[in-house]
């Protein structure tokens, strides 16, 4: 939700590292289940006072819920009344959801945190990097993997070189 606590220093952290993203060919859109409108006045406010202004990158208005319902990621959920009426049980707000959707439309990688966690920007960049990594050399990437380390050919024999030297 716009002006929240949270938020803000997720987008100005998504905004400092933008260049990277770039960089490796990789845009950044960030969506809300607020309006266009209070995205708008969220843009204008500056940062001192909880806003983003500065943020570059797209934000989308989700006032319909319908992305953040159609990604897993909204709080609550909506169902019919006795009058068949839709109402929403539990909050209509969205976790603080973060997909890595690959140039097909596939979701590669998702992290969901609940509302007091912020995400990290570097862990989303690394993981950009194993996957680019992954897409133009055919290894894969073990745990804590970064950009210019060793990673593992997808073989038995592979795996067994890598743990033996590691």
């Amino acid at each position: 939700m716009d002006f929240t606590f949270v938020c803000p220093t997720e987008l100005h952290a998504f905004q400092e590292k933008l260049e990277e993203f770039e960089k490796r060919g990789v845009a950044v859109v960030g969506c809300s289940v607020d309006s266009e409108y209070s995205h708008l006045a969220w843009l204008n406010t500056p940062k001192k006072n909880g806003g983003i202004q500065g943020v570059k990158y797209p934000i989308v208005s989700d006032f319909s819920k319908s992305i953040s319902e159609k990604f897993g990621v909204l709080a609550g959920g909506y169902s019919p009344d006795e009058d068949g009426n839709w109402v929403c049980n539990g909050l209509p707000v969205a976790y603080r959801g973060l997909f890595l959707i690959d140039k097909n439309g596939v979701v590669r990688h998702c992290v969901i945190n609940d509302l007091p966690l912020g995400r990290s920007v570097d862990e989303a960049l690394r993981v950009v990097d194993a996957l680019q990594h992954f897409e133009e050399f055919g290894e894969v990437c073990p745990a804590n993997w970064c950009k210019g380390k060793d990673a593992l050919k997808a073989t038995d024999e592979g795996v067994s070189d890598y743990l033996s030297n590691h």
